[in-house]
């Protein structure tokens, strides 16, 4: 019975099952950006290597700085939290 259910809603239960995987998908590639320490410290080095070669100001970098040591701080939060 359950592969007869399976046939019958197919054209329905097809499209979201696609909608809800993408979903998900997205889902952990949006985490893996947010909560990603290696990549938030590269960014950090990255800002102070524009700073030192001049490239963005000093209120710049430390607006940057500030919003990417916040992103470090909630990220470690997250880790320890899992």
């Amino acid at each position: 019975m359950g592969l007869l259910l399976d046939l019958l809603t197919f054209p329905v239960s097809a499209p979201l099952k696609g909608a809800l995987w993408i979903a998900e998908q997205i889902t952990e590639q949006v985490e893996d950006e947010l909560y990603n320490e290696e990549r938030i410290r590269a960014q950090l080095i990255e800002l102070e290597l524009r700073f030192d070669l001049g490239e963005i100001s000093e209120a710049t970098y430390i607006e940057a700085e500030a919003t990417l040591l916040e992103r470090l701080r909630v990220a470690r939060a997250h880790r320890a939290a899992e």
